[in-house]
């Protein structure tokens, strides 16, 4: 907009330009916004008289043409209508009721006390290298229950004060109290037939027996 004329302004300046000018001019750049953001056809507010002006349902306020609506819709009144409308809508509809999940059933077993073992130490006569041999006994095991092992540092454990020379081994099987053993914190040998489980359905009994690496 060149405002090089008038009074006040510098010959070759901008100018200074009026409030009517700068009103226009905001007006014109959130025209060309709401152009790119707004589909008229989608607008729910939007609407063509009978005079052939174009009204704002929300606001009641009437416009010469689709450009002043545009306009206007960028403006504060729309804005903060929007905003209620909105609030308004969203504290009326009623908040949607989830489905209540599924309960997994939790299996509660009574403890029955300790069961039977028998570890049996053992050498390698090729190689030196030694092994343990454990038998559990679980003769009133629950129903689908299969025993579960795992190995467990001295630091995990809060029966005794931690000790870096030993690990725990955990047997475990409902409805049979958790059972462990203390063994040397050595690594143990995972390879080929150095390591191995097997639970006897039949005889309800729990085998398994590891080396350690030499």
């Amino acid at each position: 907009m060149d405002f090089q004329n008038r009074v006040g302004s510098r010959t070759g300046g901008g100018g200074v330009a009026g409030w009517s000018e700068t009103n226009r001019d905001r007006r014109e750049r959130l025209r060309k916004l709401a152009l790119e953001t707004i589909d008229l056809a989608r607008d729910p507010y939007f609407m063509k008289n009978h005079l052939g002006t174009y009204e704002c349902k929300l606001c009641l306020t009437l416009h010469n043409t689709e450009g002043s609506y545009l306009a206007h819709t960028q403006g504060k009144k729309h804005q903060y209508n929007l905003g209620r409308r909105l609030a308004k809508e969203a504290s009326e509809t009623p908040s949607q009721i989830l489905p209540e999940r599924p309960k997994a059933d939790v299996k509660k077993f009574v403890k029955i006390g300790r069961p039977g073992y028998k570890v049996t130490k053992q050498r390698d006569p090729e190689n030196g290298q030694h092994s343990l041999f454990f038998q559990i006994d679980y003769p009133e095991i629950a129903e689908g229950i299969c025993p579960r092992h795992r190995f467990m540092s001295a630091y995990e454990q809060r029966i005794e004060p931690p000790d870096r020379s030993w690990q725990y081994l955990l047997f475990a099987a409902e409805p049979y109290e958790t059972i462990s053993f203390k063994i040397p914190s050595r690594e143990v040998d995972k390879g080929e037939g150095k390591f191995w489980t097997e639970w006897n359905k039949d005889t309800k009994q729990f085998f398994m027996q590891f080396h350690f690496k030499r």
